[in-house]
């Protein structure tokens, strides 16, 4: 019994030696309020001002770029003749920077002739003051004869709006270009949207024990939220960034809060707080009318929006036809830097309530779906209110124990293996008595009795 211990104590130390290889690190840092969290994994790009000297943009990848006041930047696109292509572009201001209503970009894709497939605008409404804002254009595939249906040479036109007493430096942006699943079953999905759809709000969703959830300072980092009434706190002139996931047949609903101020004078300021919604292709879907503040609590929610459906498309709204896939949507909550000269630079109390209604429904796409499509990890991040960055870590983890006990196992852990198994063969050699000295005067190494 003691020999088997001390084996069975050699062979829990291997393992022991093996859990702490595998430990996955803490590789997330938060990045500055105030400042856009680009993806660390973006390409530099240049756009250009004549379209024959574009770059190609590749499939599925996230690129860096910039656009100054009034220029029309192009990118290329090499597209085959079955599959829907999105490209979006977030546009980042300076802070600090002047814009004004109608200050903004468009982003369209058009084919050889130059003919657009289809355009979005990301522009500044009554909230003139800068923050990221987003749009998309697709190329998609129809069955009724569109144009943009061939392959060949498409470009991506961003065309940026400023005003003259606007800020005409550069604004940054984040292009990503994703290419859409193909169907399962293309003959038998309806080719028109649904004309009705739920639109009684819930009820107010229960806060959870532990409801503060800090958001993030871009749509890499944003923070993941499930249903629930979340608290957290925003600076003036921040955006903070949130995602919740939404599965096929279900619908989002979502309301902002301000709280009160402590302050014995209570000024107006108006267009306080905007709030924006953007789809898993990071499509502009919707936003709020920009609420005002006076001090009091205040709160504003997004319309009614229909449940996850593929033929959401048809549809001629954003409200509509930006609900078309399944997956991450993120919410962009921002708060006018107008308001620290009324109330000072000190962080108010937000409150989002999140309510994801409706049975999850099956996938349309044939295959791996990729972004358009709600995981277990996905719900599983939600709960635990981890942000895009500290889930992509988990799972990077999750590979690194894989690729950390190969290499062990082909390192360490053979040499603490052989080591174990020595001990092994040594304790039982001990144990074996020795052979009578006439045993090689018989076959087998002992006399006939103990053959």
């Amino acid at each position: 019994m003691r020999r088997r211990s001390r084996v069975r104590g050699a062979l829990a130390a291997v393992a022991a030696v093996c859990a702490v290889a595998v430990l996955p690190g803490q590789a997330y840092a938060a990045g500055e309020p105030g400042a856009y969290t680009f993806d660390p994994d973006a390409e530099t790009v240049t756009g250009q001002e004549v379209s024959a000297d574009a770059v190609a943009l590749r499939p599925d990848t996230v690129y860096r770029s910039a656009i100054s006041g009034n220029q029309k930047l192009y990118y290329r696109l090499n597209l085959d003749a079955k599959t829907n292509a999105y490209v979006s572009a977030v546009v980042v201001p300076k802070a600090g920077g002047e814009v004004a209503y109608g200050d903004g970009v468009t982003i369209s894709i058009r084919d050889s002739s130059d003919d657009e497939c289809s355009s979005q605008d990301a522009l500044f409404g009554s909230a003139q003051y800068p923050r990221p804002i987003a749009a998309y254009a697709s190329r998609r595939i129809e069955a009724d004869g569109s144009s943009c249906q061939e392959a060949g040479t498409y470009h991506v036109l961003v065309e940026r709006q400023s005003k003259a007493a606007s800020d005409q430096g550069e604004w940054e942006l984040e292009l990503r270009y994703v290419s859409e699943p193909a169907l399962a079953n293309p003959s038998s999905r309806p080719t028109e949207a649904p004309t009705s759809w739920p639109s009684a709000s819930p009820p107010p969703p229960v806060a959870a024990t532990d409801n503060t959830r800090h958001g993030g300072a871009g749509h890499y980092d944003a923070t993941s939220l499930e249903t629930g009434e979340w608290k957290d706190r925003i600076e003036p002139g921040q955006t903070l960034f949130y995602r919740v996931p939404v599965d096929w047949g279900q619908q989002l609903y979502a309301t902002a809060g301000l709280s009160n101020s402590t302050s014995a004078k209570n000024p107006f300021v108006g267009s306080a707080l905007a709030m924006s919604l953007e789809n898993p292709a990071l499509g502009h879907v919707t936003e709020v009318s920009p609420m005002a503040y006076a001090g009091k609590p205040t709160s504003v929610s997004l319309d009614p929006l229909p449940p996850v459906a593929y033929e959401n498309r048809y549809d001629s709204s954003d409200g509509t036809n930006g609900m078309r896939f399944a997956g991450w949507y993120y919410l962009s909550v921002s708060l006018s830097p107008r308001v620290a000269a009324a109330y000072g630079d000190k962080p108010i109390t937000l409150t989002l309530q999140i309510s994801v209604e409706g049975k999850a429904g099956e996938t349309p796409y044939k295959g791996d779906a990729g972004i358009f499509a709600v995981t277990q990890g996905d719900k599983e991040a939600a709960r635990k209110g981890q942000s895009g960055a500290q889930a992509a870590a988990g799972a990077d983890s999750g590979t690194m124990k894989v690729v950390a006990a190969a290499g062990i196992g082909t390192g360490t852990l053979l040499v603490l293996w052989l080591g174990v198994w020595t001990l092994v063969a040594r304790r039982r050699a001990a144990a074996v008595p020795a052979a009578p000295a006439n045993a090689g005067a018989y076959p087998y190494g002992g006399p006939p009795q103990a053959w």
